[in-house]
């Protein structure tokens, strides 16, 4: 991977959407060497200078991202707004065991209180375990695992540089027991290669036994660079699947009768299992009690 130190002007991104709990972004890098196949984010290196850097490649680390960050948080204007740590990329990915830019974060998110939202595939967030713990007796903290399906060999393919499904359900174990409100990100859900009820089952199984607040499904979104990508690396990779894909995205009628089948199913089966689909309720109750919370 060939890796960039860059000076960023802003440490804070702001997003408009109305699917969206928060309205501030912070990356604290471009570019993600777990290399997922279906990354959404692709689109984000056309920021890039000319944009002919590869996604899973080239890496940018904003070297002066605590710095930005402190001044955007101590301004009076700020107003302790929700923070999604990592929207276009993993925050843990490997190069941060190497520039630690997490634990400066995490230190001015306890020095100014402000809420946070943390998702990741990598182990390499209980490093900062202390940090987070300490940050949940202040602010309000989501800490949400992307697990995308129970077959490593598939898991594998699609996401190459994410630690395994099982480890990643032991991360969020860990953070069960602090005040951090935790979930699984479920998604993305493949039509033809990981929506088997069997694996769709054993990924909630998985949820209930790390003591999750919420599961959160999500189907497969293919837009733009990403549609490239992933249909060719379908192609290649799982060619079987390739073409039902394909026809299923072209009939909207179809792909929709799907999701809404889907759903159904991921209703039941989580009120079975007992695993909430409520992925709003626990972090609003969490950011209703900020005033409540205290480092005593």
């Amino acid at each position: 991977m060939a890796v960039q130190e860059i000076r960023c002007a802003a440490a804070l991104n702001h997003v408009q959407s109305r699917f969206l709990p928060y309205s501030w972004d912070l990356n604290p890098y471009r570019g993600c060497a777990h290399g997922c196949r279906y990354c959404f984010a692709l689109y984000s290196h056309g920021y890039m200078g000319d944009g002919s850097g590869d996604f899973y490649h080239d890496l940018y680390v904003k070297a002066n991202i605590a710095e930005r960050l402190e001044h955007e948080l101590s301004r009076r204007s700020w107003a302790g707004e929700l923070i999604n740590i990592g929207g276009v990329t993993d925050s843990y990915q490997p190069a941060e065991a190497e520039y630690r830019l997490m634990p400066e974060i995490l230190r001015l998110m306890i020095k100014y209180r402000n809420p946070v939202i943390i998702s990741t595939k990598s182990d390499l967030i209980l490093r900062d375990f202390d940090l987070i713990a300490r940050l949940s007796e202040v602010a309000a903290v989501n800490i949400a695992a992307t697990i995308t399906c129970a077959d490593e060999r598939v898991r594998e393919r699609l996401e190459p540089g994410g630690v395994p499904s099982a480890r990643r359900f032991e991360v969020l174990r860990a953070f069960a027991d602090t005040r951090a409100c935790t979930g699984v990100h479920l998604m993305p859900i493949i039509p033809f290669l990981n929506d088997s009820r069997a694996s769709l089952s054993a990924v909630i199984a998985g949820a209930r036994q790390a003591r999750v607040d919420y599961l959160l499904p999500g189907m497969l979104n293919l837009r733009g660079r990403t549609r490239e990508v992933f249909l060719r690396f379908l192609g290649e990779e799982f060619p079987q699947c390739s073409g039902p894909l394909r026809r299923l995205y072209r009939d909207q009628n179809a792909k929709k009768a799907y999701r809404n089948a889907l759903m159904r199913w991921l209703r039941a089966e989580t009120a079975a299992q007992g695993v909430s689909l409520d992925h709003l309720g626990p972090l609003r109750r969490l950011l209703a009690g900020d005033e409540q919370l205290s480092l005593f």
